[in-house]
């Protein structure tokens, strides 16, 4: 049996299941990346439920397995060589178990490198612009007088609906094929018009394609459970 005694978030949230991947996350659409892509995947793993509501993400155990004290993370007991390997960051993390499985990054270099394009393009883009809109439009920053943030992150998540449009006018995916560049997109545009109730602020029904897209994403019965996971009590 695989000993994570060495990690101390396996000390704060013991594995039942220690010889399976060792998911920590909640169901955020950074959160939802990684359950999808292990649903998709197959590989056995083992979800735990951090709670950043109450500061979980915050707790030593965990930042000492992601300094950034962000969701999520994992612990795989069997990495490189055969030993564990404890990640943070969504996008590494699909890429290593892209890696690991051999599916939803191409071995083709030209392939492989345009796909992780894509990838970034979420990481640095999508993300945070979706979820400045978020918070200015639902949370908190909607109370401020001054309206002017909340319309800057509307005209740019606008704009990068228009790039993932174009992208997928002729295409049922952000490449080829089904890959971890629309793993990692997809929590992301769902959220935009469903929790953050953005739809109609950024003028989303315009992206038909984004949106038969976002459809067929929603259809996979992975990403369906991804969606779900970790489970609230």
């Amino acid at each position: 049996m695989t000993d994570l005694s060495s990690f101390p978030i396996a000390r704060r949230w013991p594995a039942a299941r220690p010889d399976a991947i060792q998911l920590y996350s909640l169901a955020t659409p950074n959160g939802v990346k990684v359950s999808i892509m292990l649903e998709e995947t197959g590989f056995a793993y083992e979800a735990h439920l951090i709670d950043i509501m109450k500061g979980d993400n915050n707790l030593p155990e965990f930042v000492a397995l992601n300094p950034n004290a962000k969701i999520p993370a994992i612990i795989d007991p069997n990495g490189p060589d055969g030993k564990p390997i404890g990640l943070f960051e969504s996008g590494a993390i699909l890429v290593y178990l892209a890696d690991k499985s051999g599916r939803f990054l191409s071995s083709d270099p030209a392939r492989r490198y345009e796909t992780l394009a894509w990838l970034f393009f979420q990481m640095a883009s999508i993300g945070p612009m979706f979820g400045q809109v978020g918070f200015f439009h639902k949370f908190a920053g909607r109370e401020f007088e001054d309206k002017r943030p909340l319309q800057r992150y509307v005209t740019e998540a606008s704009r990068l609906l228009g790039v993932l449009d174009a992208r997928l006018k002729d295409r049922d995916w952000l490449m080829d094929d089904y890959s971890i560049a629309d793993i990692a997109t997809v929590g992301w545009v769902r959220n935009l018009i469903t929790f953050y109730e953005a739809r109609d602020l950024v003028g989303y029904d315009r992206f038909t394609h984004v949106d038969a897209w976002l459809n067929r994403a929603l259809a996979r019965p992975a990403v369906q459970r991804g969606l779900q996971i970790p489970a609230r009590g």
